[in-house]
């Protein structure tokens, strides 16, 4: 089974392209993972490349920016290729889900107190106004 499960902050701003021919989104940016362990008391961390696609990669690449912490869910994929006659070894996140856990430019929203911008509950993108409200006195237990 291939599956991973990451959480780490952006290293930089998220890159946002269109596929040629099909216009499919494709979203690349890098994440800082803190390791478990750390050597003589020093932070540590792994810097791993993240690709997303479709509307969540518009959704990252409108919403995230540098230091915004996210957690990743997907796969895991190789791969390889030939340059200046050296084999060159590419490893990645293919991430089927990207969720929002902070935004470092929430702090830039002065409006007042009135938050009507994105922040880290808005991930959902408008999926809030589909949810039924349920009565407590329904339950069974």
């Amino acid at each position: 089974m291939n599956k991973v499960a990451l959480v780490g902050r952006l290293t930089k701003d998220p890159e946002l392209r269109f596929a040629q021919g099909t216009g499919t989104a494709v979203c690349k940016f890098t994440i800082a993972v803190n390791r478990r362990f750390k050597k003589e008391g020093q932070p540590d961390a792994d810097f791993l490349p993240v690709t997303v696609f479709n509307k969540q990669a518009e959704a990252t690449a409108n919403y995230m920016r540098k230091g915004s912490q996210v957690a990743i869910a997907g796969t895991i994929q190789t791969s390889n290729y030939m340059k200046d006659e050296v084999r060159v070894y590419k490893t990645e996140i293919i991430a089927d889900e990207v969720d929002f856990l902070d935004n470092k430019n929430k702090d830039n929203n002065s409006n007042g107190g009135n938050n009507t911008g994105t922040n880290a509950g808005d991930n959902d993108f408008g999926s809030v106004s589909d949810v039924t409200p349920l009565d407590d006195s329904d339950i069974p237990f």
